[in-house]
């Protein structure tokens, strides 16, 4: 029985405490903050409740497993999942409305057809059959094995493009380029990239692998967890306590102990030390570095590098008079009228504190959950739309002063009014508003400049790949949106199982 030290109380954390417990190790989780969930975190106030992380699950097969191998209790006996249906409803600047039904390939190109004209419907079908066979060949090496030491591999596309000009000796394409051949009308391929776009990827750099996730929502469906995804959170936080993990909240780690050339544990904002055989970082820690911990020089690469050119996440949680409307779409992308406006201005191409006019892509929530509101007669929306990261001093063209004086107050007015094409008379509706910007995600999960880490995919030279799970240091492992496989909530327990695999001793696998 190895002593386990766990950085961080994320998703990935807890998975990964949960797992390792049940391999008969003592585990402690050290959380910086007095909860537990990271990123997947709750606001409430006057009887209304919002998500302030993901509002939707994909995948949820992956937590299905965690608890099958954690406990005796499913995950359905835990939470309530409920299939969102439609999927997504998406709002167009001329006027078009579609919606797209959950997990219904027939129905999605019914939709299409009727919203975009005959044919639209099988080019995008086509599209998707060309993701499953992406999602076939990355699948197993990109999200559910550990990653190789050779990663030369993942630096090259498996999308299978249908056009010419995109063959070998070329260079391989983009999403946004791939979208525009296949897919022809503007709409459709504001569809496809916003998929992209909403982990604040620019889909004129991001590789056409990305068209996997559209593909996993048509196939796998689209959840809702009842309470919210907090009650995912605490569902899995209870499975750790359940299997006896220790948790220390107000711990902030602040360096690492090695011994003999291995991780021996950590040590804390207070210079109090824990002892540990092997440490699981589920979060960067400053001054985690090969130089710091094995006295290497300056200019030594990072044990756990943080965030790069991630961008960040601006919500607006809204506060309504007045009931949900019946057969309100549980989630509505309002789509830029200037497409090349928002990339350019998103990915700092032409920087500056507000976007153009009509230069904004944002997303409604809308949850038909008793939970979020204080009676029938109210309504709780969240309003999401991706944002430069923060000005922490890493890369000023890339990042925005959140705390510059009406910054935020601006910037969600803006997202208030591009939001009205989808909630006719939102202003008007408005009781309160609370504003998250990246500055509430770097105090709340110490995330460099509240950049969100976007899901591992294949292609684009290796852009979004992660680091390896299994540090270059003996005993120190990685866990969570910063490492293999990368960011989002099914990613966080895939990462969780390869490195519970690989301390137990095996090669590392989620299967």
């Amino acid at each position: 029985m190895a002593r386990i030290a766990v950085i961080g109380a994320g998703m990935a954390s807890l998975a990964a405490a949960a797992r390792l417990a049940v391999g008969g190790h003592q585990v402690v989780v050290l959380e910086r903050s007095d909860t537990y969930g990271g990123g997947v975190g709750r606001l409430a106030r006057d009887g209304f409740a919002f998500d302030t992380g993901p509002g939707l699950l994909t995948l949820p097969a992956v937590y299905r497993d965690l608890f099958v191998k954690t406990g005796r209790g499913s995950l359905e006996d835990s939470v309530e999942l409920v299939e969102v249906d439609p999927a997504s409803r998406h709002v167009f600047a001329d006027g078009t409305d579609l919606r797209l039904p959950n997990a219904s390939r027939s129905g999605t190109i019914s939709a299409m057809d009727a919203a975009f004209g005959p044919g639209s419907g099988e080019r995008w079908s086509d599209l998707v059959v060309r993701a499953r066979e992406t999602w076939e060949v990355m699948r197993r090496p990109m999200l559910e094995d550990a990653l190789p030491a050779d990663t030369q591999v993942f630096t090259r596309d498996p999308y299978p493009v249908a056009k010419r000009g995109f063959g070998p000796g070329r260079r391989r394409p983009s999403l946004a380029r791939v979208a525009a051949a296949e897919l022809r009308d503007p709409r459709l391929v504001a569809l496809l990239e916003s998929h992209l776009l909403a982990h604040g990827v620019d889909p004129r750099e991001g590789p056409a692998s990305a068209a996997v996730l559209p593909y996993l929502e048509a196939t796998f469906g689209v959840w809702y967890v009842r309470g919210g995804l907090r009650a995912l959170a605490r569902a899995v936080y209870e499975r750790c306590l359940e299997r006896r993990v220790e948790f220390r909240f107000g711990a902030r780690v602040t360096g690492l102990l090695v011994a003999d050339g291995r991780a021996a544990g950590v040590r804390l904002s207070d210079d109090s030390e824990v002892a540990a055989d092997i440490v699981v970082a589920g979060a960067p820690v400053p001054g985690l570095t090969e130089g710091v911990a094995a006295g290497g020089g300056a200019g030594t690469p990072p044990l756990f590098p943080g965030p790069r050119d991630e961008s960040g996440r601006c919500a607006v949680h809204l506060a309504l008079r007045g009931s949900r409307p019946t057969g309100t779409a549980h989630r509505t992308v309002v789509h830029a009228a200037d497409r090349d406006g928002a990339l350019d201005w998103l990915f700092a191409r032409r920087p500056g504190p507000l976007p153009p006019p009509g230069a904004l892509t944002v997303t409604v929530l809308r949850p038909d959950d008793p939970a979020t509101r204080p009676d029938e007669g109210h309504e709780a929306v969240t309003l999401i739309a991706p944002v430069p990261a923060h000005d922490a001093g890493r890369k000023p063209a890339r990042t925005l002063d959140w705390n510059a004086p009406g910054a935020a107050d601006a910037f969600a007015d803006r997202m208030v009014a591009a939001a009205e094409a989808a909630v006719p008379g939102l202003r008007e509706r408005e009781l309160w508003r609370e504003v998250r910007t990246p500055v509430d995600v770097e105090r709340e999960t110490g995330a460099e400049g509240g950049a969100v880490p976007a899901p591992s995919l294949a292609g684009a030279g290796g852009m979004l790949l992660r680091s390896a799970n299994r540090s270059p240091l003996p005993g120190l492992y990685r866990v969570g949106g910063w490492a293999h496989p990368g960011g989002g909530l099914p990613h966080a327990g895939m990462s969780a199982a390869i490195t519970a695999d690989l301390i137990a001793g095996g090669p590392g696998g989620s299967r």
